[in-house]
């Protein structure tokens, strides 16, 4: 069994509505509350981090997968989207919508665009992010593919 260890820093410079930095990695920012949740909004937010790591994950997932049953692709983009909810004051993490666009050369078979559109809902079952939220955040995915 293999491990991977990930290391972040963070520094935090005040009270709630202060700002700080966080470090891992490539990713340097800067961090604090959004403004939604009456932040300063100065850099990223947990939020964002949140359904950035299942965004980036869900399709790096998804493009491993098209290739290693080498399906011919000339575009893959996606619009996720997080939603949080505030019940009496509490905030929870509700939901992450993946919305992928995959667009195949002319030359895929009917079979091969079918296996895509089951490989956009194999993609979030495999993905390892998502393993993690599971049975804490509801994850769809709404896929286009041509």
């Amino acid at each position: 069994m293999a491990e991977h260890h990930f290391h972040l820093k963070a520094d935090w410079y005040g009270g709630r509505n202060s700002e700080g930095i966080i470090e891992a990695g490539n990713l340097k920012t800067k961090i604090s509350i959004p403004p939604e949740m009456d932040g300063p909004g100065i850099g990223t937010n947990p939020d964002e981090m949140l359904l950035g790591a299942a965004a980036t994950c869900y399709i790096i997932t998804l493009a491993a997968m098209m290739e290693r049953r080498q399906i011919p692709v000339t575009n893959l983009t996606q619009h996720s989207e997080g939603i949080v909810e505030v019940v009496k004051g509490i905030i929870t993490y509700k939901k992450i919508i993946h919305r992928p666009k995959v667009i195949l050369k002319k030359e895929c078979s009917k079979e091969q665009i079918e296996k895509v559109n089951q490989l956009t809902v194999l993609a979030e079952k495999n993905c390892m992010i998502s393993r993690a939220l599971q049975g804490n955040v509801e994850i769809e995915v709404e896929a286009s593919v041509e």
